[in-house]
């Protein structure tokens, strides 16, 4: 059986992403080793040193889907097409594009809990493999609704002092999570909780 995790690059202020969605100073670790890591898109490699390497394919290899939102899907013209780290993915969105078929693996859905449930559907289809969460508005409401297994952290060394966090308003704290897995990366400290308590447990 997959897992549902979400996995951000962020700040040592908390922070995913600078006030205009610019990622340029947290994302110098896909570019910072000597290891060349091939991603779901032909055009997309990452460079990076040997342990962050071997997380990287972990999640490569075993993720099926990546759910998002709107706001990110516009923002990279649904990278056109394919998605770096999975095949497919699912939109939340009450704003279902017009041309919604032009995106021949993308599926949109209209609120987080059937967002999920149907990225679970397809990642079971294609063998049991992982749905990752790569939206910090979408994972918070995910992990109040208890239908997140893990969350990962990519830790880079730089303060943003403002910008987009990667949890915030959550309206069922304190979620509680497990001690974490560490992997020490270049430009990068990766880290893994299990969620210990979700809604499911209260």
């Amino acid at each position: 059986m997959g897992k549902v995790f979400s996995h951000m690059t962020m700040s040592l202020d908390g922070f995913i992403a600078d006030p205009q969605d610019g990622v340029a100073e947290l994302f110098d670790w896909y570019q910072a080793g000597d290891v060349t890591v091939p991603s779901h898109a032909p055009e997309y490699s990452f460079q990076v040193d040997p342990d962050s390497a071997a997380m990287l394919r972990g999640y490569l290899e075993n993720a099926a889907v990546i759910v998002c939102g709107r706001r990110l899907f516009d923002y990279t013209d649904g990278w056109g097409g394919q998605h770096p780290a999975a095949d497919h993915v699912v939109v939340v969105t009450h704003r279902r594009p017009e041309d919604a078929d032009r995106w021949k693996t993308t599926t949109f859905t209209d609120s987080v809990e059937a967002g999920i449930a149907e990225a679970k559907r397809i990642a079971r289809d294609a063998g049991d493999k992982d749905v990752t969460i790569a939206s910090a508005s979408i994972a918070a409401q995910a992990l109040d609704l208890g239908l997140v297994d893990e969350v990962h952290v990519s830790l880079v060394p730089v303060l943003l002092g403002e910008g987009i966090p990667y949890f915030a308003n959550l309206t069922r704290a304190p979620h509680r999570f497990e001690d974490p897995v560490v992997i020490q990366g270049t430009r990068a400290t990766h880290l893994k909780y299990t969620v210990r308590t979700t809604t499911k447990d209260r």
